[in-house]
């Protein structure tokens, strides 16, 4: 709860973005215990290695386990399409989604699209994470280049369709679009 006697309505769509260790994924956590539904988080990160198996260990350690976690670092459309309109849903994160995307090589505008629909189409109030990649020098490389811009364009899209858009810097949510719950 948020510091009111009413949990807080989300709207269809929310966006939280920050950059790395923002404490953005934290606060969208919050928000999705403020609105007192069962939780359903959708998870995007592929564990490659023993580091990144770690920082998931951590993630899932630090949100308990009164959430139905699903694995979808690809296709998010079933999730979505599988979640209860009395649930509230959290997607972290499209940054990691985009990645095993690009990395693939698949078409991320097709990819893109589609995100978008499923969003639309779902039926529970969904908030999804994603990381502010544009603040820092341009890279070095051909593909660090290409997944700045489409993770760009991805977070331009994700924001025109959501109603409550949150930058999270050093912990501390700035709503971007609309008012902070």
């Amino acid at each position: 709860m948020t510091g009111s006697l009413l949990p807080t309505v989300l709207p269809p769509l929310t966006v939280v973005i920050g950059g790395a260790r923002s404490g953005k994924s934290s606060y969208a956590e919050r928000l999705l215990f403020a609105t007192a539904r069962p939780r359903r988080y959708i998870a995007t990160a592929e564990a490659w290695d023993d580091e990144m198996r770690a920082r998931i260990a951590q993630h899932q350690q630090d949100r308990g386990t009164d959430w139905t976690t699903v694995e979808a670092p690809l296709d998010l459309a079933p999730a979505l399409a599988a979640a209860s309109r009395d649930e509230a849903v959290l997607i972290d994160c499209a940054t990691l989604w985009l990645t095993n995307h690009v990395l693939a090589d698949h078409d991320i505008g097709y990819e893109t699209d589609r995100l978008i629909a499923a969003l639309a189409a779902c039926p529970a109030p969904v908030v999804i994470v994603t990381n502010e990649v544009g603040w820092g020098i341009v890279p070095e490389n051909a593909l660090a280049r290409r997944f700045r811009d489409a993770q760009g364009r991805l977070n331009q899209r994700l924001a025109a369709e959501a109603a409550l858009v949150i930058t999270v810097i050093a912990g501390l949510p700035l709503a971007l679009k609309g008012q902070l719950p």
